[in-house]
C-alpha cells in the first residue's frame, strides 16, 4: 500500500507509529483504563447475581447495612479482578481498538486557506 502523497509545502501526516512516544503512550494508557473500566462493569453485572441469594447474620452481618453496601462490595471485587488481569475482555477491547485505529486511512491535509483560496 503506497504511503501518503506529498504536497509541496504541506507537512506529511504522522501515522500512529510515527506519533511522539509520549502521545501514543498516553492514548494507549487512556484506552487501557477505559477497557478495564468496561471489563469491571461487565464483571460486576456477572458477579451480582452470585451474591443476591446469600443470607448472612451474626456480628456485623445481615440487615439493612449489608443490603446497602453489598453492591459496592461486588463493584470492588469486579474492579479488583479487572485490574489484576481480569478475564481478557480489556485485552480484547484494546487490541480491537488498536486494530481499528491502524486501519483508518490517513487524512492528507490540504493547502487550502480558511477563505477557500489555494495558495
Amino acid at each position: 500500500m503506497p504511503g501518503p502523497i506529498a504536497l509541496p509545502g504541506a507537512p506529511l501526516p504522522m501515522s500512529t507509529a510515527q506519533q511522539p512516544l509520549s502521545q501514543t503512550t498516553s492514548m494507549e494508557a487512556q484506552l487501557r483504563r477505559a477497557a478495564e473500566e468496561f471489563e469491571s462493569v461487565f464483571l460486576s453485572e456477572m458477579l451480582a447475581p452470585m451474591f443476591e441469594g446469600l443470607d448472612t447474620d451474626g456480628l456485623g452481618g445481615g440487615g439493612m447495612g449489608e443490603e446497602i453496601f453489598r453492591p459496592m462490595l461486588v463493584e470492588r471485587y469486579a474492579d479488583s479482578i479487572s485490574r489484576s488481569g481480569g478475564i481478557g475482555i480489556a485485552d480484547s477491547v484494546v487490541r480491537e481498538f488498536m486494530r481499528m485505529q491502524a486501519a483508518q486511512p490517513v487524512a492528507v491535509p490540504t493547502t487550502e486557506e480558511p477563505d477557500g483560496a489555494h495558495r
